[in-house]
């Protein structure tokens, strides 16, 4: 563990001892270095007070009621600039089921790991001379991967309901169980989450969503009672079966999807998409006596009201619940490639607007596997992509000129009629062959001359240039379909 500490660490913990006072790693970077993770973060804490921690370093600022210094590292690494430096605390009762109502700093290394929830996060480090503090067992619950919390559970969820989801979250980004104890604990107090702001709770389900494992940390979550107090409007569609075309019940058809957005490393406005797209099915299922089988039609359009609530109840951002609303609304587009065109892709496009457009697709993936289908992207989705990267290219055209017919009218004195369409068609030949003659300098020069040639001669040389467009954008066409192995 010595040598995992970065030198930024070294120095400060070099500089507090130095000062005659104790100090230790401690929290979740010590837990992360016996996990051999690198941390996100750096905890230190101290018997030194906050003035004594701010006396010895030059950028420090201190803007809280718990005692902690932020001491400013200049280096490129995100997980050093901001160093956290706290003194041995206790605490009071907690009124409001979050925060101590006094918080008062101690002396006892051993009094402030006993404030702290869970044993994983309880353990400290001394640096210089590699000891380990662990009153709680918490290097043994590291090694057998297990979330226990530090004393009594109900005490401790008592004290600070947000614990309550802190556990789901280190069950996620771990990969650890949780031990029986505390997990009927959690049961037990799962309603004190609604003492919990919208903000805090919504910060701790970012962090569930954005692990490994959303699946199972939501699974937990619903098993445990938390998700009702969470986000009601998903836990209701635990048993809502579906149709034929899936093979698991809505709760579980989109936990499905939203792991396959994790498995795939995509953004968290893809993971909110994929786990919200079917939200709307409770409300929207009917029975069908003439397909004797579930319907959900406009589902859609049900799930984009109700995910834009929850998210703005939860206090996201308006551009994630936008994004979010916007992609969910418009997953069921139709993707049939075979009865379908351009132009109802291009309006498909229009709908999303062209920088969410692969991220609606990357949805309907999520979808797909989350049905239980094996194959992620069929042939039929292929071709879709590649009807949407060529609707999305520029076309073959006139167009590209850095000229055009209106330019040619005025400099020329030219009357409009077929001559400027052909003259123009003869310069895109040109500038196919090579581009470099795509200026306005040799355009002008090269109108000029072609202007002067007949009718006869001028049709000829657009027609030639009109077949080289044609035959240009459809080998440009065809790298597309090569591109997504589709013909």
């Amino acid at each position: 563990m010595m040598h995992n500490v970065p030198r930024e660490i070294s120095l400060i913990t070099k500089k507090i001892r130095e000062a005659g006072f104790e100090v230790y790693l401690v929290g979740g970077c010590v837990r992360d270095l016996l996990l051999k993770r690198k941390p996100k973060d750096w905890d230190i804490t101290t018997n030194a007070k906050p003035d004594d921690i701010q006396s010895l370093f030059s950028e420090t600022f201190y803007t809280n009621d718990f005692g902690t210094v932020g001491i400013v590292n200049e280096t490129d690494d995100d997980t050093l600039k901001i160093v956290e430096v706290t003194p041995y605390r206790t605490e009071s009762s907690y009124g409001d089921k979050r925060r101590p109502d006094s918080v008062t700093f101690g002396d006892s290394l051993e009094e402030d790991l006993a404030r702290r929830d869970f044993t994983i996060n309880a353990i400290a480090f001394e640096d210089s001379k590699g000891q380990i503090v662990d009153p709680y067992k918490g290097q043994d619950a590291v090694l057998e991967k297990v979330i226990a919390t530090v004393g009594d559970p109900e005490e401790r969820f008592e004290e600070d309901a947000l614990r309550l989801m802190r556990a789901i979250r280190f069950v996620a980004e771990l990969d650890f169980a949780i031990d029986t104890n505390t997990a009927t604990a959690i049961q037990k107090k799962a309603s004190n989450l609604k003492h919990i702001s919208k903000e805090r709770i919504r910060d701790e389900f970012i962090r569930i969503i954005m692990s490994d494992r959303p699946l199972i940390g939501l699974a937990l979550a619903e098993r445990l009672g938390l998700l009702e107090y969470i986000i009601p409007d998903l836990a209701r569609a635990v048993g809502i079966d579906q149709n034929q075309a899936h093979s698991f019940d809505v709760f579980e058809h989109v936990l499905r999807a939203v792991q396959h957005s994790a498995d795939k490393k995509w953004d968290l406005d893809i993971r909110l998409s994929a786990l919200f797209h079917d939200i709307g099915k409770t409300d929207s299922r009917r029975w069908s006596d003439e397909k004797k089988d579930w319907t959900f039609h406009g589902h859609e359009v049900v799930s984009a009201r109700i995910i834009k609530k929850v998210l703005s109840d939860l206090k996201f951002s308006r551009e994630t619940i936008n994004r979010v609303t916007k992609l969910v609304r418009w997953h069921m587009f139709f993707s049939d490639p075979d009865k379908i065109t351009l132009s109802a892709v291009r309006r498909m496009i229009s709908n999303v607007g062209e920088e969410n457009i692969w991220d609606l697709l990357n949805l309907r993936i999520c979808d797909r596997v989350g049905t239980g289908r094996p194959k992620e992207q069929p042939f039929r989705f292929r071709k879709y992509k590649a009807m949407v990267e060529q609707a999305l290219r520029d076309p073959i055209s006139v167009s590209m000129l850095k000229t055009g017919g209106r330019h040619l009218m005025e400099k020329f004195h030219v009357e409009p009629g077929p001559r400027i369409g052909w003259t123009l068609h003869a310069l895109l030949e040109e500038v196919l062959e090579d581009p470099k003659k795509n200026t306005e300098e040799y355009l002008d020069k090269r109108s000029e001359e072609l202007l002067d040639l007949s009718d006869e001669e001028l049709s000829a040389l657009g027609k030639l240039g009109k077949q080289k467009q044609d035959d240009v954008e459809q080998i440009e066409v065809g790298k597309i379909m090569q591109k997504h192995h589709v013909r």
